[in-house]
């Protein structure tokens, strides 16, 4: 029976594509976590229309430690690798001294040297991300668009993203980077901003918050079902013949936008609890991101499919459903 190892599997990208392996595979899967437990990780799989684990199996693991993930890796001896693991919010990484560059960098490297120095090639899927393009205003960003990181988190990946390349041509190895721009689902914690509306606006329903802040109405950013960016890393690995893909809808709708679809959700009048607060804004903070998909659509025939309001619905009733 084959492997699959997925780095960073309790996270909400790891849960859907734990979900569809196990629905479009027969091989053994094995995730690693930083987590103590693992029982909410289960739990939420039910909650996605899982029940049979029997070939799922959650593993502690320092991936920090060259020397857990060599044990790691030749104990499991992985056909295919998705490395969805380090830490994820940008904002911790401008306060953290470089803390958060040096774990994520830290982490690809072990995995990858340790795989080199054993001549083991398996397929291996890297989680770049939109935060690498930095301040590109004006621009409808592709697989070319210039990079301008303008976060420490940025700059790692972006520092990984351009091995990818490099390992591919050098090794021989179907080693890929899907460049995932915002992606949600029930399951994304409530400090990032599409679940900290919903939390804020439920909140204000039952009257427990009078007041929701803000930091602009007109940014606007690309959006996408964390579910389907998972099928495109799925599809980009097993079929790809790229080093690198952006994946996302192509489309981006503003934030003023998602409130509305929120807000309406719980019957309530946006304006009256809303305030803008641009102090909120990070520094450099592009206006407006969202991608150019034409490579994976075209070479791949992916495409999303949730749309923005299926999925702003999805999350609001989900979240609900939990109170």
């Amino acid at each position: 029976m084959k492997n699959i190892l997925i780095t960073g599997i309790t996270g909400q990208d790891g849960l859907f594509l734990s979900k569809l392996l196990l629905e479009n595979t027969d091989f053994n899967i094995f995730g690693i976590t930083r987590k103590k437990s693992s029982k909410q990780f289960f739990e939420n799989l039910k909650l996605i229309e899982i029940d049979n684990f029997s070939r799922l199996n959650v593993l502690n693991c320092n991936l920090n430690s060259s020397y857990e993930v060599k044990k790691l890796l030749v104990e499991l001896n992985p056909t295919q690798i998705y490395n969805l693991t380090g830490p994820s919010s940008v904002y911790q990484s401008l306060i953290d001294n470089n803390q958060t560059k040096n774990e994520i960098i830290n982490i690809f490297n072990n995995l990858v040297f340790t795989l080199l120095e054993r001549d083991i090639k398996p397929d291996f899927f890297q989680a770049s991300s939109s935060e690498m393009f930095g301040p590109n205003n004006s621009e409808i960003l592709d697989e070319n668009s210039n990079f301008i990181p303008n976060s420490p988190y940025a700059e790692a990946k972006l520092d990984i993203h351009q091995n990818i390349s490099q390992f591919a041509n050098q090794h021989n190895w179907n080693i890929k980077s899907g460049i995932m721009f915002n992606h949600e689902s029930e399951f994304r914690d409530r400090n990032y901003l599409f679940n900290k509306i919903i939390s804020s606006a439920y909140q204000i329903y039952i009257g427990s918050l009078n007041i929701l802040k803000i930091g602009s109405l007109e940014y606007s950013r690309d959006w996408t079902f964390a579910g389907d960016m998972m099928s495109a890393a799925y599809q980009i690995i097993n079929y790809g013949s790229k080093e690198s893909y952006v994946i996302g809808s192509g489309k981006s709708h503003t934030i003023k936008y998602l409130i509305e679809n929120v807000f309406e959700f719980f019957g309530l009048n946006w304006e009256q609890f809303i305030e803008v607060d641009e102090g909120l804004l990070r520094k450099n903070d592009p206006k407006e991101i969202v991608c150019n998909p034409s490579r994976i659509q075209n070479e791949l025939n992916w495409k999303p499919e949730m749309t923005f309001e299926d999925l702003v619905y999805r999350c609001v009733t989900k979240f609900c459903d939990n109170f």
